[in-house]
């Protein structure tokens, strides 16, 4: 038995793992304990590689002017100082890619020594600590090689990476995996219901729009801000629609929408979107919000304002199923797969 187990069991929610304040459950914690010594039913995680969440990610590069150095010393410095990636501006932080290293005695997890996996679980609860310094990545894109080492705790989630795809594709798409996996879910409450995608050009747009077609979608529209994005949706078959407008001004939206959508889901990493999603959904209809840039204040509050009888969801990034059904649209989807491809910057030898 490690000598770590002598621990204890723990708490299967990781309650042990917060150091300030106490009392608060670890997403919400200002700072975690990441040493490596397990607990019970804990999992300690080689780490590989970490994907920084798009909200977190562009806001570190506004504030620092697209300096990655900059952006890397402060990604440095929230982990150091907080045990966890954990945007104090956005909230949010990402997810990793690593190898299980040792496996508690009472860990439900199903994982061994020896097994690459994702997490499933959000970096602002996860017990983190970097040993390299970060010297592998110039701070200019959200994946981030990285050595270290991460705590999984009895009620988190992972998943086993997929031997037949690279890991950048595989952490990619997990990323994102409860937004099409929402999506279908909502969309399959209809009848062939009109579906609008706002962003539907990035990671989680995309898998959205595709998890749509599958639940029996009538009809797509895909809403994007720049030409080229236009271009390479239009070029990928997987909206009916595609149409360019800023997110944020709510009477451009609608107007570029043009017939209402039956079912509206956000996933662009900009704040201020909230009332134009509001506006473009029909009434009685359903609005999903996956960007962690979300005002909900802003979406309630909208919602009242314009007597919008609407549902709204928060996409929290869990469905049942939902890692390998994101990771067989990007298998299946050829348009899926090389959107992903071309953000990803992998070469085309990877297609099947």
């Amino acid at each position: 038995m490690s000598e770590a187990w002598g621990r204890g069991p723990g708490s299967s929610i990781g309650l042990h793992r917060v150091l300030e304040p106490r009392g608060v459950l670890p997403q919400a914690a200002w700072r975690l304990d990441p040493t490596p010594g397990l607990y019970d039913d804990e999992v300690r995680i080689a780490v590989e590689r970490l994907n920084l969440d798009a909200a977190s990610f562009r806001q570190l590069t506004e504030r620092h002017g697209g300096d990655g150095e900059a952006v890397r010393h402060e990604v440095l410095e929230i982990i150091g100082s907080r045990g966890k990636m954990h945007n104090p501006v956005t909230g949010s932080g990402g997810m990793l890619v690593g190898t299980v290293e040792e496996v508690g005695p009472r860990s439900p997890l199903g994982l061994a020594p020896g097994d690459r996996v994702a997490s499933l679980v959000s970096l602002t609860l996860t017990p983190l600590s970097i040993s390299d310094g970060l010297v592998g990545w110039d701070g200019r894109s959200e994946q981030v090689p990285a050595a270290g080492h991460a705590v999984l705790f009895g009620r988190s989630i992972a998943a086993v990476l997929p031997d037949d795809e690279p890991a950048e594709l595989s952490l990619a798409v997990l990323d994102v995996c409860g937004a099409p996996a929402l999506t279908a879910r909502v969309v399959a409450g209809y009848r062939r219901p009109r579906v609008c995608v706002v962003g539907g050009a990035g990671k989680s747009g995309s898998l959205a729009l595709a998890a749509a077609r599958r639940a029996g979608a009538g009809s797509t529209v895909a809403v994007v801000p720049v030409a080229r994005e236009a271009d390479a949706l239009r070029a990928a078959g997987l909206a009916d629609e595609v149409v360019l407008a800023d997110a944020r001004d709510p009477v451009a939206l609608a107007e570029a929408v043009g017939a209402p959508a039956d079912v509206t889901v956000v996933c662009v990493d900009v704040d201020g979107c909230e009332g134009g999603a509001v506006l473009v959904t029909a009434p009685g209809g359903t609005v999903v919000f996956f960007s962690m840039a979300t005002s909900f204040a802003a979406a309630a509050l909208g919602a009242e304002g314009l007597a919008a009888d609407v549902t709204m969801l928060v996409g929290n990034g869990y469905v049942p199923g939902h890692a390998a059904m994101a990771l067989a649209l990007v298998r299946d989807d050829p348009g899926v797969r090389q959107l992903f491809l071309s953000r990803l910057d992998l070469d085309s030898k990877v297609m099947p």
